[in-house]
């Protein structure tokens, strides 16, 4: 409702007294070294108060975002801190030191290949880590560390059977590279975050729009160098995220208002958001599959290598566990490499890792089942993993509707009565997600005029608040309208992990439903003293507890909550709770089928239809499910026919807006069909999965077959832009 009415407040509508406003000085250069930086020039504006560097705040935020002992390694690398009385006098001063700033220009390692040369310039000897692809999805993997430093931060490698004698057995081999770029997660807020310190208590408190507030605090803290006590994370409207928006500014920001002693907030422009923030990265995936003729694949081997950009994080295992994990191979061998480049850090982007990888894949599953003269949806099938089969690092696949998903894809209308005509064209592809884990705590407490307060620490980004009100409603017994769902900051609320890998349901909703059934039996322990009888022979209706069969003989929930809280009460509060630890995961698996038209004489392609069919476990609010599914689908259209950051040779972003950065727009969408089909998870609430990850996934595969099918003409390089493919149909007709 704050959102509809607009009462929603985000972390650019914060004011507190004595407010600071901040502007980043970034590097115009992908490595560079600060030789001249007169902040004297910045100071001279009116208003501004102060010039930073790395120099003046905690190791930890040095090199957690600010260019550490003035090296910048990537273009859009913050340098230097503005800060002003006012954003027009900190924009003043951002200029002026603009300017007359200077660098001594470093060699660089703009592209994979060249960074992975034994003489290329190190980006990060000692970088660490980044953890927020892995908080998307658990998985295990066969990592091999480096012997030497090198900018190849992390390899995975996967091995089954003996590659070489599965090739042997094919009849038939296909082997291609694909191409993807960098994409950036397109959310409406740009970054933006506000902190405030108090010296007497060093109390530092942090307001800003993230995925993950307990995730922030972690951070903060260790990079300030200070206890997780002295640092409060307020949760704020997030303005979109879509995996973007876990962590960026806020220790920065913290450390500046440590500094100065006042609070500091900094909005980024969308410019500076477009450089700094973090995308999902561009993949190199090279694929050699083999099948034989009756149609079983026999072999598959790949090699993947993710652009990680400056700091390791890149999905590279997640990557490859699922380009090796859609379909029973018997002999497989991949390798999956995370290289960094002086480019900005690459974060999570909805499923990260899976849109590449299934591009890989389900493209070669469409050429193959052509080359054999079999139907791409029979072929999957034919080949499709289930429950128990062996994913890429050996585990079992648990209960997944990968088949189920398929065979309503095979069945649907739309399919068996594919439209045929020049220029038009169907594509197919699958897309899979792990799922994500995560422990997670909740509480509900009941109020004296019987209505009912979940309180939890997970953010709400796409209507999960809705979806926790349902579940505790449903288990209290309770109409929705007696419960409010409250995201409490980092001080108040039950540990959740972040809202990010389509978890958030899944890990949180069980300990909201346990934490309603415990609530419930108090309620129900009180009912039965004071109308002595047996709660098993009680039920709540209407508002009210009464014995079943007796609707007369009641008591309702205002009273007995009034007897558990007040003056002399002889009840303990009611006050449910749960605590959980992480559940096994539930994957999660969408089918997509793409009807598009191409005009062959401008490459233009228009989308004219699209069904999308996914599996949900079981859809507890079918709006909100029906929301993620046609949605991630648009993003699934962006990855395929329009998204790439594009950089020029001097490491430059050249796309660094939505008029440079096309994404998709009402009009771009064609009519969609959704279908829900339902393999109940062994422990999500009530069945259900998590449903956010899978529907982004198969669109590119999906796009890229069907204008493949349309024109005879198949890329491999996304997005499909109608310059590729005039490009590519000219080339067709060169050669003949």
């Amino acid at each position: 409702m704050e959102k509809i009415t607009g009462s929603a407040r985000f972390s650019e509508d914060l004011h507190l007294p004595g407010m600071l406003y901040g502007r980043l000085l970034l590097s115009p250069h992908p490595h560079a070294r600060l030789t001249r930086l007169p902040k004297k020039a910045a100071l001279e504006v009116p208003g501004v108060t102060a010039v930073l560097t790395e120099e003046d705040l905690p190791e930890g935020v040095s090199s957690a975002m600010l260019a550490e002992e003035g090296e910048a390694i990537y273009t859009g690398q913050p340098v230097a801190v503005i800060l002003a009385e006012s954003e027009g006098a900190a924009a003043d001063g951002l200029d002026r030191l603009a300017a007359e700033v200077e660098y001594e220009v470093l060699p660089a390692a703009l592209d994979p290949h060249e960074a992975m040369r034994d003489d290329a310039p190190l980006v990060a000897a000692d970088a660490e880590e980044d953890e927020e692809a892995q908080a998307h999805a658990t998985v295990t993997a066969g990592e091999v560390k480096e012997a030497k430093p090198s900018n190849v931060a992390n390899r995975y490698n996967f091995k089954r059977g003996d590659i070489e004698a599965g090739f042997r057995e094919a009849d038939l081999i296909v082997e291609n590279t694909y191409l993807t770029g960098r994409l950036h997660q397109s959310y409406l807020e740009p970054h933006a975050t506000l902190a405030s310190y108090d010296p007497p208590t060093r109390l530092v408190t942090v307001y800003t729009g993230t995925q993950g507030q307990f995730y922030v605090r972690a951070h903060t803290a260790k990079a300030l160098g200070v206890s997780e006590q002295q640092v409060k994370v307020v949760p704020m409207t997030v303005g979109g995220g879509f995996g973007g928006k876990i962590l960026l500014l806020e220790p920065l920001v913290a450390a500046l208002a440590v500094a100065v002693e006042r609070p500091v907030r900094v909005v980024l422009t969308r410019r500076e958001d477009f450089l700094i923030g973090t995308p999902g990265p561009e993949t190199e995936i090279w694929i050699k599959t083999g099948a034989k003729r009756d149609g079983s694949l026999v072999a598959l081997q790949a090699r993947l290598v993710f652009d990680a950009g400056s700091s390791p994080g890149a999905p590279a295992s997640i990557a490859a566990i699922l380009l090796g994990g859609y379909y029973k191979t018997p002999h497989l061998q991949i390798e999956s490499l995370e290289v960094l480049t002086n480019k900005p850090p690459n974060g999570a982007y909805r499923a990260p890792g899976a849109p590449q990888a299934s591009f890989a894949i389900e493209s070669q599953m469409s050429i193959m089942a052509e080359k054999l003269g079999l139907d791409p949806v029979e072929f999957r099938l034919r080949n499709c993993s289930q429950q128990g089969d062996p994913m890429p690092n050996g585990r079992p696949w648990a209960r997944i509707g990968l088949r189920q998903v398929l065979e309503a894809l095979r069945d649907h209308p739309k399919y068996k009565t594919r439209e045929r005509r020049d220029s038009v064209g169907y594509g197919v592809a699958v897309g899979g997600w792990p799922g994500g884990v995560e422990s997670a705590a909740a509480c509900i407490r009941a109020n004296t005029d019987g209505t009912f307060h979940v309180v939890m620490g997970a953010v709400d980004l796409t209507g999960t608040a809705t979806t926790m009100t349902l579940i505790a409603a449903d288990a209290l017994g309770v109409p929705p309208a007696q419960v409010r769902v409250v995201t409490a900051d980092t001080d108040h609320a039950p540990y959740a992990g972040m809202s990010a890998g389509s978890k958030t349901t899944y890990t949180v909703g069980p300990a909201v439903k346990a934490a309603a059934e415990d609530a419930r039996k108090q309620i129900l322990a009180i009912a039965s003293a004071e109308l002595e009888a047996r709660a098993d022979d009680l039920e709540i209706e209407e508002g009210s507890v009464r014995v079943k069969g007796t609707p007369q003989k009641s008591i309702p929930l205002a009273e007995i909550a009034k007897k558990s809280m007040s003056f002399g009460a002889k009840y303990p509060p009611i006050f449910g709770n749960s605590s959980l630890p992480s559940p096994k995961a539930s994957p999660g698996f969408a089918a997509h089928l793409a009807k598009v038209e191409v005009d062959r004489d401008t490459g233009q392609i228009r989308l004219l239809d699209y069904l999308v069919i996914q599996d949900v476990g079981f859809a507890i609010n079918p709006a909100g499910v029906e929301g993620q599914m046609r949605g991630g689908a648009v993003q699934g259209i962006g990855w395929g026919l329009l998204e790439s950051m594009v950089y020029d040779e001097q490491g430059t972003l050249l796309t660094w807006g939505f008029t440079e950065y096309p994404i998709p727009r009402a009009s771009d969408v064609p009519p969609m069909d959704l279908v829900m089909v339902q393999v109940p998870s062994e422990f999500g609430p009530y069945g259900a999965k998590g449903v956010g990850e899978p529907p982004v996934i198969p669109g590119g595969a999906a796009l890229a077959a069907a204008i493949a099918d349309a024109t005879g003409v198949r890329l491999t390089t996304l997005p499909v832009t109608p310059q590729r493919l005039m490009e590519a149909l000219m080339e067709r007709v060169k050669v003949s």
